[in-house]
């Protein structure tokens, strides 16, 4: 089957082709790794998980979704994280880490909110209003990740992945919807997309190349006016420079709710594929070990996350490998539940 098929991409090897994507889970207050954080994420690499990736982890204390979620921005924070990537490595699964900026949606405290331009990113007051950022604001943010990379090399991470997806800021600049500055980072797609290339290029300062590169996108705004599947790989055409893997994902720059079924977003990952010439990860209410092998048997992406289904069943990959009479190795602790 192909969903155990190794996979290889620079220094990277992964065991199978299942990804735990990144899920915020609201539980660092202190924005470090918690018991909760050890147990959760230790439980999937045990569970036979072959890549995790670490959920959307604040390069400033401004750019923090929630006041909950975990950061990067100081040294002390890289040892609880690096507790956290030994004891996932010694559970046999390699684990990589989501750098991102919530921009105009940030919902943790802050004197000061801002994004490409000073649009809200709805009307019922959840969130400040942000202050349209100046080029001082924006070589602090690309600097802010490229130090979270080195961070996160210094953690010992196996990947960094740049969070571009969901209507965060490297999303907010991409989108004609939440982007209308006049200047040389919008209007254009080339334009809109050159806080993304920035941001690669620092990063990849700090971050070796022989170790892999992610970038999640969203591939629709599901908005007149907004980004269209097409339209996100052509701004991709000109921004994979450093890049490694693409993770498709879609909405979030707007309020408006994507239409969601079973596998929504593949498509979307399977045209990036196609028309950039990059590996991809396909993720979207994916939730059985048929549909993984039918997106990887028709190489419509090179990886399959599956979220929800790996919150429900953290033995997702072995219980349905055993399922379909591929032979994997349990836990030592836990053979026995199959003993006669």
């Amino acid at each position: 089957m192909k969903s155990y098929d190794p996979f290889s991409i620079k220094d990277l090897e992964l065991k199978n082709r299942i990804v735990m994507p990144p899920m915020c889970m609201y539980s660092a207050p202190d924005s470090v790794p918690t018991d909760f954080h050890y147990l959760h994420y230790c439980a999937r690499a045990l569970g036979g998980v072959g890549l995790i990736i670490v959920e959307a982890t604040g390069v400033l204390p401004e750019g923090r979704i929630s006041d909950n979620d975990l950061g990067l921005w100081r040294d002390d924070q890289i040892p609880p994280l690096a507790k956290l990537v030994k004891m996932v490595h010694d559970q046999g699964a390699k684990i990589g880490i989501q750098l991102n900026h919530a921009g105009r949606k940030c919902g943790a405290a802050a004197k000061r909110i801002y994004g490409p331009s000073a649009l809200n990113y709805s009307d019922d007051g959840r969130y400040q209003d942000p202050a349209e950022m100046t080029e001082e604001d924006i070589a602090h943010v690309t600097d802010a990740f490229a130090s979270a990379a080195g961070r996160a090399l210094e953690a010992g991470f196996d990947v960094v992945e740049i969070h571009g997806a969901h209507g965060y800021l490297l999303s907010q600049f991409l989108s004609p919807l939440s982007n209308v500055r006049k200047d040389s980072y919008g209007g254009s797609p080339s334009n809109r997309s050159r806080l993304l290339r920035e941001v690669t290029d620092g990063v990849r300062s700090r971050w070796p190349e022989n170790k892999p590169l992610f970038l999640r996108v969203s591939a629709s705004d599901y908005s007149d006016g907004g980004v269209t599947p097409e339209g996100m790989a052509e701004m991709l055409k000109e921004s994979l420079e450093g890049l490694d893997v693409v993770h498709v994902s879609s909405g979030g720059v707007t309020p408006v709710p994507p239409p969601v079924y079973p596998g929504y977003q593949i498509s979307f990952a399977e045209l990036i594929k196609k028309e950039c010439f990059v590996p991809t990860i396909a993720v979207g209410l994916i939730s059985t070990i048929e549909m993984v092998e039918e997106i990887l048997g028709n190489q419509r992406a090179d990886l399959v996350a599956l979220g929800r289904e790996l919150l429900r069943n953290p033995f997702f990959p072995l219980m349905e490998a055993r399922r379909m009479g591929v032979e994997l190795p349990w836990p030592e602790q836990y053979k026995r539940a199959f003993s006669r």
